[in-house]
């Protein structure tokens, strides 16, 4: 069998070392398109004190992502995947209002011991919150949840590649165009620059083994292909005249550094709303815009320097004497509803999807790429995940 990812975000990354695991002949194809939500995304891993729906496909989900972490990071070891910038660092959620935190600290109290890796959950007076996370403004409060985590996208990404060239996959750059044959699809077309040679690697281009042209594009053959290519995943669904309803929101996330400071062991401090603060050893990241509307614009932003500053420094004014580092833009995968599309397109033989996970991509997408990998090898996956099937319409 031969299965080709289109996109190598983290859900797609997952998908494809997940099948070369088992033995199943892959190839990624990746476009390289600036905005890759995986690069820019906070990395955070603490979905118990949402306020989602308990019960709903997305948040078991969601749930099962977090959950995943320690079986991941086992294989990656054992495949001599060393660092994905992993640490289970503790959460605050952070208020000066009783009431708020007192629902907080319900909802996360109400998963009981079915779900051990909520680690405890305490609650902090100021002084006690500021001990953990120093720069923390003095009138807020905090619930602690010692199970909260983070990652570096970036490196579980890379780690996620690695571990799938090792047990033979192939890497393509490039646009993939699906080769749809009597509403089958059979493949891609790959074209770019870099079509018809192997990225990732020192090696050169393998295609005796996956077939095809060279000059204009390559044309690649396969049982299966998985959609993962996020906010662009309409432009790869083209030649079937369909469209799944994911758009891109920008997010701006803005890295900081306290100089002398070892930041790496604070807790990720989250406030009431969409903003946060996750910290890493070399830098405080804070974020995010949540810009529905935003197109395919990457640009960096006066007005979303200004919203995110602003949160963060609101709820750790510490943070002021920090230096900036950069500012990242990612393009998250929006849903009208937030649910994402997971599984096999109905009808449409040959086509799988891994797509929609908007700002919960970090947490949902290994999960998620490991649960395709498992249908597509008809085995029973972890998590019935048939409620989140991709839903297309035909493009006007």
């Amino acid at each position: 069998m031969r299965v080709i990812v289109v996109g190598t975000g983290v859900a797609g990354a997952s998908c494809a070392y997940a099948l070369a695991r088992q033995g199943v002949e892959v190839v990624t194809v990746e476009s390289g398109r600036p905005g890759q939500a995986t690069a820019a995304g906070a990395g955070i891993l603490q979905p118990w004190s949402s306020a989602a729906v308990p019960g709903t496909p997305w948040y078991e989900l969601y749930l099962a992502g977090a959950a995943y972490y320690p079986t991941l990071i086992d294989r990656l070891t054992r495949d001599g995947v060393q660092d994905i910038g992993y640490a289970r660092t503790g959460s605050l959620v952070v208020s000066a209002d009783r009431d708020q935190l007192d629902d907080v600290e319900a909802r996360v109290a109400a998963h009981g011991p079915e779900r051990p890796e909520v680690g405890e959950v305490h609650r902090l007076d100021p002084v006690r919150a500021r001990a953990l996370f120093p720069p923390l403004a003095e009138h807020l409060s905090a619930v602690h949840i010692t199970g909260g985590a983070r990652v570096d996208g970036r490196r579980l990404r890379a780690g996620l590649l690695d571990g799938a060239r090792r047990h033979g996959a192939l890497a393509r750059q490039g646009d993939a165009e699906l080769v749809v044959e009597g509403g089958a699809v059979t493949g891609v077309r790959v074209t770019g620059e870099h079509a018809g040679g192997e990225s990732g690697s020192d090696e050169p281009g393998s295609d005796a083994h996956v077939g095809g042209e060279h000059g204009s594009g390559e044309t690649i053959a396969a049982d299966i292909v998985v959609a993962a290519a996020g906010a662009w995943t309409n432009a790869v669904l083209a030649p079937l005249g369909l469209r799944v309803p994911v758009e891109p929101q920008r997010g701006q996330i803005v890295h900081l550094r306290l100089p002398g400071v070892d930041t790496g062991n604070w807790p990720t401090v989250l406030p009431m709303g969409p903003h946060y603060l996750v910290c890493f050893d070399d830098r405080v990241v804070v974020g995010a815009t949540r810009e529905t509307g935003s197109g395919f614009d990457v640009q960096v932003t006066a007005a979303g320097l200004h919203e995110v500053l602003t949160a963060a420094l609101s709820v750790a004014p510490g943070l002021s004497t920090a230096s900036h580092l950069e500012t990242r833009v990612g393009l998250r995968p929006l849903t009208p509803d937030q649910s994402p599309h997971v599984g096999f397109v109905p009808g449409v033989p040959g086509l799988a999807m891994l797509t929609g996970f908007g700002a919960a991509g970090l947490t949902m997408g290994p999960n998620a790429g490991e649960i395709v990998a498992d249908l597509i090898r008809d085995r029973t996956p972890s998590l019935d995940v048939s409620a989140l099937a991709p839903t297309t319409t035909p493009v006007d």
